[in-house]
Parts: structure tokens; C-alpha cells; sequence
């Protein structure tokens, strides 16, 4: 057997280095290689096509249980996750400090163990007394869940091995625990990765639903190798500001339903509530037309959620370079925007400031948004109202054309639940509601007009 090589792990991006060094080379981040225990070098004469034990292949159309998923008694979360708890499966859920991760996972365990189903918390984070201090304000004081306080995942692992499995098993959080066989500090590359894998295996061989929670990163990712997202069939991200009452629950990777699903709940006294409709929550009162307000009818997975997206022009008289702000949305996709609307609209936005908002917090990535975002800036340009009771979509090429989107009349739908009778897309054969009057449009010029040519 060769001798083993020493080798460094980025803590950042899970990168392998040969040698220690100040900065990353795969992310850039600095100080953040770490000697990882020595990997074993094999000689190149091992053979590994013979000894071992052989397994036993299947068919697809083999008969065998059918899993049903189990509701974990908040409906925004069991759409966020497709449906409900699959038995067997892993979730990370990730998310700024504070956010609510623990809260809603306390939440969640005790609907399941109030349901008649064995559910047990293991916080590595806080004491059981203070787990018990936010279940009595919570009001889930009378929840029957196993809670404890521990960190050894073959503590863990030996407990559960004497007891019968539980239906859910909540790893608060992933980065506190440790394996006595690995070396290392916890929160380390390795023992995330190795302490992930002992749950996992556990959670596979017993039908365990597992739900490991984790640290993030200051740029918004989830702290640890990116490996862990690839053990686990479903990553979940907490979204939200903690100035904001309202958090987003998305989910990032699902194996077991659609991706981007989202779940809306509201931070009160009482822990979080479900938001059944949130495209009220991010409508602001609307009794007059504004100049530089569109409404953009988004999906979310198989969710639309109706947005109000807030534009802002302020000319400049001095020589200044004018600034572009944006909260909620791509920069580079509204410098691309603001060189359309010139180039092909004869507009000038080159000596003006322009501030882009969407209202509520909400983060766009949809790019059917192109043409409500168009549409928002011209009015706010020209401070001429867009209609009140219409919504935007639609894609903008660089040629300056409207280009279809997907799920045309989804969006109409709901724009028409929430009472908006007009709806401006791409022109061509579009599925139309009853109650919404549409108006296709295929030129970016063409909305300029209309818009201009307005009351």
C-alpha cells in the first residue's frame, strides 16, 4: 500500500488541494483550507472484480409496497416538499440564522407526533430546555416528542437502533454533529459528509423520513461540501428577511415532485402561519394607478403568485453617473432591458437613475417578468399609470420581440381570481380565460405606443 498523501478541503466549497495555500482556487474564498484526514492510495494492482458479495437485480415493474407520503399537518409545507413526507427520504432544509427553520420543523414534528406517529427532535444547537421554551410558546407543550440534546451521531444512531423507528427524525443541525471515527473538528468537510451518510443509511434501511438542517454560507449557500446536497432527495431554502413578517420555503431539488414549489408562511407570536393566497400579500393597495407599477402574474413551480413590480425614474441635471438599483431582481437582466428599450424604442435612460423594486421582499427569477418590467419602466419614464386592472408577461428578446412564455393561462387564471379583467402578452394563439381580456403583443415598440398613446 502506497503512503498515504496529505491533502487540504476548501470549508467553503468542498475543493481538494494537495498542498495548503491562503485562498481557494476553486471559489476564491480565503483561509478556508483545512488538513482532512489522509486518504488511503491504493496500488494500482487492487482488484475489486472479485470477493465481494453479489446483489440481487429487480425489474421495474417488480411488486412491492407503495409508499404513501405522510401529511406533516402544514399544508404550505407539504406543497413546498410535492405533496407530503416521503417515508425513507432525506430533506436539507438551509437558511439564514433566525429565519425559522427550527421553528417550523418543531411545528411540523409535533402535527406528526400529535397525529399518533413517532417523531423525534435531536438539537444539537440548543439545550432540551430551550427547545421546551419555544414549544411552550408555540403551544405545542403537549406535543409527544422525543426531544434531546446531543451531538455523537453514534449516540444517536445507537438510541434509535434500541427503540422502534421513528416516522420523523429532525437533525438539528447537520454541522453540529460528529463521528468518533473521522477526525476533525464538527462542521468540518469530512464529518459533515460522513455523519450525513451514517443518517441517511439509517433513514433508507427503516422508512425514516430525515430532516437534517443547515448552516449557510455569508453569500446565501449551504455551508459544507457540495456532495451534501447530492445525498439528499430534497433541498429545501428558508427564505426571507428577519425585518419582514413573511418567509418563502422553496424547494431547490426534489426528487419526489416538482422543483421550485413553494410554501408562504408569516412570522407572528404564535410561531408561523400558513399564507394560503400570497398574491394579496404582495399587492400593495391599489385604490389609484401609479406611474411605474405593473403587475406580473409568476409561477412558482405549479403555483402563479401575482407580484407588483415598482419602477422609479429620476433625471439627473449634473454630469453624474446615474445609478441602477434593483431589489428582487437580475441586474445584468435589466442592463440588458434598458439597452433594449434604446436601442430598438428610442428611449433614454443614459442620463437618468432608475430604481427597480419588487414589492414584498419577493425574489424573481421567472423570465416571463421581461415585459411587466418593460412596461413598469416606460410609465415610470413617460409618468403616465398602467392600467389598473391589468397584468404583464411575456419574454423580451434583444430583437426587441415578445416571445411566448409558458403556462399563459394559468397566470390569467389567477390574475382573474384576484379581480384584474386585462392581460398584455405575447401575441399569437394563447389559451384565453373567461373574464380576462387579452391583448397580444409581439414588438416591444407596440408597448411603447400603447403606453404613450394612454390617458
Amino acid at each position: 500500500m502506497a503512503k498515504p498523501k496529505r491533502r487540504y478541503v476548501c470549508q467553503a466549497c468542498g475543493g481538494v488541494s494537495t498542498r495548503w495555500q491562503g485562498q481557494c482556487g476553486d471559489c476564491g474564498e480565503w483561509n478556508s483550507l483545512v488538513e482532512d484526514a489522509p486518504q488511503t492510495v491504493f496500488s494500482a494492482k487492487h482488484d475489486l472484480s472479485s470477493g465481494g458479495r453479489p446483489i440481487a437485480f429487480e425489474p421495474l415493474d417488480a411488486p412491492g409496497e407503495k409508499l404513501e407520503r405522510r401529511t406533516s399537518g402544514l399544508a404550505e409545507f407539504d406543497r413546498a416538499l410535492g405533496g407530503g413526507l416521503v417515508p425513507g427520504s432525506a430533506i436539507l432544509m438551509g437558511g439564514d440564522p433566525g429565519i425559522g427553520k427550527s421553528t417550523l420543523l418543531l411545528q411540523a414534528a409535533a402535527h406528526v407526533a400529535k397525529s399518533g406517529a413517532d417523531a423525534v427532535y435531536v438539537s444539537g444547537e440548543e439545550a432540551a430546555g430551550q427547545v421546551r421554551m419555544r414549544a411552550e410558546r408555540l403551544g405545542l407543550s403537549d406535543a409527544p416528542i422525543r426531544l434531546a440534546a446531543a451531538t455523537s451521531v453514534r449516540d444517536i444512531l445507537t438510541t434509535l437502533g434500541s427503540m422502534e423507528a421513528p416516522a420523523l427524525l429532525v437533525i438539528d443541525s447537520i454541522q453540529t454533529m460528529h463521528s468518533d471515527q473521522i477526525e476533525g473538528a464538527p462542521g468540518t468537510v469530512s464529518q459533515v459528509r460522513g455523519c450525513a451518510f451514517e443518517l441517511i443509511r439509517y433513514a433508507k434501511e427503516n422508512g425514516t423520513t430525515l430532516v437534517l438542517v443547515g448552516h449557510v454560507t455569508k453569500d446565501g449557500t449551504i455551508a459544507g461540501p457540495r456532495v451534501l446536497e447530492h445525498m439528499v432527495d430534497v433541498v429545501m431554502s428558508f427564505e426571507g428577511e428577519r425585518s419582514h413578517q413573511y418567509r418563502i420555503l422553496r424547494s431547490i431539488k426534489n426528487r419526489f415532485g416538482p422543483v421550485d414549489e413553494i410554501g408562504v408562511f408569516a412570522m407572528e407570536g404564535a410561531g408561523l402561519q400558513e399564507v394560503a393566497n400570497p398574491s394579496t400579500l404582495f399587492l400593495s393597495g391599489r385604490e389609484e394607478p401609479v406611474p411605474g407599477s405593473a403587475v406580473f402574474p409568476a409561477m412558482e413551480g405549479t403555483r402563479p403568485v401575482l407580484v407588483e413590480i415598482q419602477a422609479l425614474i429620476v433625471r439627473l441635471q449634473s454630469g453624474a453617473t446615474p445609478r441602477r438599483a434593483v431589489v428582487g431582481w437580475d441586474n445584468g437582466r435589466l442592463a440588458m432591458l434598458l439597452a433594449v428599450l434604446e436601442s430598438r424604442c428610442g428611449l433614454n435612460f443614459s442620463s437618468a437613475e432608475v430604481y427597480l423594486n419588487i414589492a414584498g421582499g419577493y425574489r424573481l427569477a421567472d423570465p416571463a417578468a421581461d415585459l411587466a418590467v418593460a412596461a413598469a419602466l416606460v410609465s415610470a419614464l413617460t409618468d403616465k399609470p398602467l392600467p389598473g386592472d391589468g397584468v404583464w408577461f411575456g419574454e423580451i428578446s434583444l430583437a426587441g420581440e415578445v416571445r411566448p412564455v409558458a403556462h399563459s393561462s394559468i397566470r390569467q387564471r389567477e390574475a382573474a381570481k384576484l379581480g384584474f379583467g386585462k392581460a398584455f402578452g405575447p401575441a399569437g394563439p394563447s389559451a384565453v380565460e373567461k373574464g380576462v381580456r387579452f391583448t397580444g403583443l409581439d414588438l416591444l415598440p407596440k408597448l411603447v405606443d400603447r403606453i404613450l398613446a394612454s390617458a
